[in-house]
């Protein structure tokens, strides 16, 4: 099982919207996923536990070792099926 780490502003909004999202498209693909969610303040330090991180906001990724992908498109809907094909390509 893939772990997802989700982070927005304050791990709430979001990074629901987001996480929600993510786990129905995976179920879609059948992939099993565990989805977390945090604040980006929180993300340095929690991010290389899992196996890919999405962002709804700015994140340098300074020490991070796992694939960041920013999903804005996923509250926009821009792109969003792009953002999707790249997620579920990294969690294969």
């Amino acid at each position: 099982m893939k772990r997802v780490l989700v982070a927005c502003g304050n791990g709430i909004a979001t990074s629901t919207v987001v996480a929600q999202k993510v786990r129905e498209a995976c179920e879609e693909k059948g992939l099993s996923i565990l989805v977390s969610q945090c604040k980006l303040l929180e993300l340095s330090g929690k991010a290389n536990d899992f196996d890919l991180v999405i962002t709804t906001g700015k994140f340098t990724g300074d020490g991070v070792t796992v694939p960041i992908i920013g999903a804005i498109s996923l509250l926009t809907g821009v792109g969003e099926d792009e953002t999707i094909e790249k997620i579920i390509q990294i969690l294969q």
